[in-house]
């Protein structure tokens, strides 16, 4: 997650770290916290660029890169 969060584009610069909180090999479920430093909030870019969906779309995208 660090490599793929920290090479991002758009999300590389505002990236501090990645922890796995909890882990279950019985559903392959990973818990995990993502921590941005951010800019001043403002409304534009808290609701476009820190959106969940998007945060989740920079992951989803470089696993579909990787196959």
């Amino acid at each position: 997650l660090t490599e793929v969060y920290s090479s991002s584009p758009a999300l590389g610069r505002y990236f501090r770290s990645a922890q796995v909180l909890s882990f279950s090999n019985e559903s392959s479920t990973v818990i995990y916290q993502l921590v941005f430093s951010v800019p001043p909030s403002t409304e534009g870019f808290m609701k476009h660029t820190m959106n969940p969906d998007f945060i989740k779309n920079i992951l989803r995208q470089n696993i579909y890169d990787e196959d």
